[in-house]
């Protein structure tokens, strides 16, 4: 057969990888021992749940098997297998969507572009830093074919019938100069320790054993295979048995992470339900996080049986960055995605396990201030997301999330934000509706900093659809200060009624010249500076969401106009006020419009128009 070339991004990949990437080159070792063990899993659940695989014979192991003299390396295993297929899908291409973007971010930093191979999901790769050809030899669980893959990582890959007795894969590693350190059984052994002695296969190594031979003074080799792992599913065993570093190597066996986890949450349930559960936050957020087609990065067992790794089902879609296992003793060995959906036992779990996530998340907060604030650096916005969906944990999921505001620097809480409530002050408040820079100087905040009042600077774009459905925190009201209403919290005993009846002629001749351009024009009591701001009502998108929704594709959203609101003691309004209703003083009504919409941060509509009002107002007063 015709040699087959490598996928664009494949080429470029193992450039990357064989050059540059990888740190530590000997985690190749448990990159192809995951990718056995993946190919047991998936057999062992299909021999016990369907019926055409279940008269199959299935020996779960993974062998390893090294030649010193030859230099080279094998990794065999008596899993699912593949056949021609699924070796040119699975070793010709990347089959992920998003390859681009992820070849985009990688830096040239050896160790931080390791990470992102493994979470990627092309560990496979990797055995071309240690081997200057590899030979895979696999036969799918049910044919009687196996096909051969042979490449040298730079010309493309052949592939051709062979022999295999039983279903599985072989992959033979003939090691390059780099890859001989690992022709030594002591360091292989020590590698399979180190990085997959949790693997729930037996992993056997075949070697050249040297023994003292007393009798003849000298040192005989016996080729021997022995044991090299435990074999027992980590996460079912006691939390007082297990270490932090087997915790750590458990998570990077399982996400494909070569750096330690942030966080790891290990419960065991008995009772009405029997369940165990082991939960990992990753220091960096995974590249997926908020692509549409992100994978779920918690695997299923049922009674130590591996079911799903990708299933959405298992957490609220903002814990996807959760990484772990659940293990049911009370779900179906041959539970199927669509009846995950609508399972009473895996809604119980899922509760408890949000529940836990969170709480122990709140735990972190309290008493590891600084690793939750790494947390925050990675997660604060998917937090958000549950926010607006999960209303049974919003209380906790408001405690956790952490905000910019206008008194501190850095990030607060809403706890500690309440803690420094002034006397008198009703409410928390926050503003929305732009980016950072623009909120903190929006003259909407004036009369927070006259009276001292703190405001939280949401300057995220999801952040006005989130707190638009969130109205309180505990007791405590949660109001924007860009919302009309806000105005009641802020008026004094000593507004004059007479003073609002003395604007009332320049409210009526402002009304009257921007017309169906405001739905109102009314007296500000926010304003202690500025001479005018924008302000919508409670149910109505702000003039910069509605920006973005039209931006995101919705057309025929409803245009709800803005209320202006003036200053009374502005120089401007009092001169306007005072100046009888000439083209002059039009043009100055449009200008406070135009100038409360471009602080807002609002492009607008006719900036030729604006243009001239300002030219002409200049010639006046110059």
């Amino acid at each position: 057969m015709a040699k087959q070339e490598f996928q664009t991004e494949v080429s470029q990949l193992l450039q990357l990888i064989i050059h540059s990437l990888y740190s530590h080159p000997e985690i190749f070792l448990r990159e192809l021992i995951s990718n056995s063990s993946d190919a047991l899993d998936k057999l062992r659940h299909l021999t016990l749940t369907d019926d055409a695989y279940k008269a199959l014979p299935f020996d779960p192991r993974i062998d390893l098997e090294l030649d010193e003299e030859t230099k080279t390396l094998t990794i065999a295993d008596t899993g699912i297998g593949m056949n021609e297929q699924d070796l040119v899908a699975n070793l010709g291409t990347i089959a992920r969507s998003g390859t681009k973007n992820f070849l985009a971010q990688l830096s040239g930093d050896a160790k931080k572009d390791s990470n992102l191979i493994g979470q990627f999901g092309v560990g496979f790769y990797s055995a071309f830093m240690v081997a200057d050809s590899i030979e895979v030899v696999s036969r799918k669980a049910g044919e009687e074919l196996a096909w051969r893959w042979t490449s040298d990582g730079k010309t493309g890959f052949d592939i051709e019938p062979a022999e295999r007795m039983v279903a599985g894969t072989t992959v033979k590693l003939h090691l390059n100069e780099e890859g001989q350190q690992y022709a030594n059984s002591w360091r292989l052994q020590e590698i399979v320790k180190k990085y997959s002695n949790h693997i729930a296969f037996p992993i056997f190594l075949t070697y050249d054993k040297s023994e003292w031979n007393e009798a003849e003074k000298k040192s005989d080799k016996t080729r021997t295979t022995e044991q090299v792992n435990a074999a027992s599913a980590m996460w079912r065993r006691s939390k007082s048995e297990l270490t932090d570093d087997d915790y750590k190597e458990m998570y990077k066996s399982i996400s494909g992470d070569s750096t330690d986890p942030l966080f790891w949450f290990h419960t065991r349930a008995e009772g009405s339900l029997d369940y165990t559960t082991l939960f990992y936050i990753p220091a960096k957020a995974p590249l997926d996080l908020y692509q549409a087609e992100y994978k779920g990065g918690v695997k299923l067992y049922v009674k130590r049986v591996f079911i799903l790794d990708d299933a959405k089902e298992l957490l609220p879609q903002y814990l996807r960055f959760v990484r772990g296992i659940i293990d049911s003793e009370d779900l179906p060995l041959n539970v199927s995605r669509e009846i995950l959906q609508q399972n009473r036992v895996l809604t119980s779990i899922r509760t408890a396990s949000v529940k836990k996530i969170l709480s122990e998340l709140k735990n972190a907060a309290a008493n590891d201030t600084e690793k939750y604030l790494e947390f925050i650096e990675q997660y604060n916005r998917p937090l958000k997301e549950g926010l607006y969906g999960d209303y049974a944990n919003r209380e906790t999921l408001l405690d956790l999330v952490r905000f910019k505001s206008t008194e501190v620097t850095g990030l607060t809480s809403l706890a500690d934000v309440k803690s420094r409530m002034k006397e008198g002050q009703k409410s928390l408040y926050y503003i929305t509706g732009g980016p950072e820079s623009l909120l903190r100087n929006s003259p909407l905040l004036e009369i927070y900093r006259k009276k001292g009042y703190e405001v939280l600077v949401l300057d995220d774009e999801i952040d006005e659809i989130v707190f638009s459905t969130v109205d309180k925190y505990g007791e405590t009201d949660l109001k924007a200060v860009n919302k009309a209403s806000t105005s009641e919290d802020l008026k004094d005993e000593t507004d004059s009624q007479a003073e609002a009846d003395a604007v009332k002629p320049l409210l009526e001749k402002l009304k009257a010249t921007l017309g169906d351009k405001v739905k109102d024009v009314r007296v500000s009591v926010r304003l202690a500076e500025s001479p005018s701001c924008i302000v919508s009502d409670e149910e109505e998108p702000s003039l910069q969401m509605q920006q973005m929704l039209r931006a995101m594709g919705q057309k025929e959203l409803p245009t709800p106009k803005p209320t202006l609101e003036i200053n009374p003691e502005h120089e401007i309004v009092k001169k306007l006020l005072a100046r009888p209703d000439d083209d002059l003083a039009k043009d100055a009504a449009w200008l406070l419009f135009d100038q409360a919409l471009l602080l807002e941060g609002v492009a607008l509509k006719d900036p030729a128009s604006f243009v001239q009002r300002l030219n002409r107002v200049l010639t006046q007063s110059i």
